[in-house]
């Protein structure tokens, strides 16, 4: 169990994540009518309004609220971008969108595709971002990079 740090001297930055989410609300936008699933304004609406009160926990220490909601927005976008793929793929044997704007598609989803799973693994690797910062040294990691291993002596040099 990790013990509470009182004040943590340089916490993870969390403006990537806030930017990686309206990225990914921006991307869903520019997608053509068909591969949306509700109206077109829905999922940015949706991200811009959750990442309010999201910061805000983070401001107030209430990490497990912030946590919480930081789950729910992900698992939001997971869906849309799982829907909108579907259409794509669907789209694809009937001809019905032109060959350039479904290659256009399917870059845009994948790099939302790519934005996602960015947002899921910062948001559950080593616990999340706010464990990671109490630890204030590597613990147990999904991968281990060669930087883990070094001797947290040798890191303190």
């Amino acid at each position: 169990m990790v013990e509470p740090v009182g004040k943590i001297d340089k916490p993870e930055p969390r403006w990537q994540a806030v930017l990686a989410l309206l990225a990914v609300g921006g991307i869903y936008v520019a997608l053509p009518r068909p591969l949306i699933v509700g109206p077109k304004w829905a999922l940015p609406i949706f991200i811009v309004v959750l990442i309010a009160p999201t910061v805000v926990a983070h401001r107030m220490g209430k990490h497990s609220l912030n946590r919480t909601l930081g789950i729910i927005i992900s698992s939001v976008i997971t869906l849309a971008l799982t829907a909108s793929v579907g259409l794509l793929v669907a789209a694809v044997p009937s001809h019905k969108e032109a060959p350039v704007a479904l290659l256009c598609s399917g870059a845009e989803l994948w790099l939302t595709n790519v934005l996602v799973f960015a947002l899921w693994y910062w948001r559950l690797d080593g616990g999340g971002p706010t464990l990671r910062d109490q630890r204030r040294e590597f613990g147990s990691r999904s991968f281990v990079f060669p930087q883990m291993q070094i001797e947290k002596i040798e890191r303190d040099r």
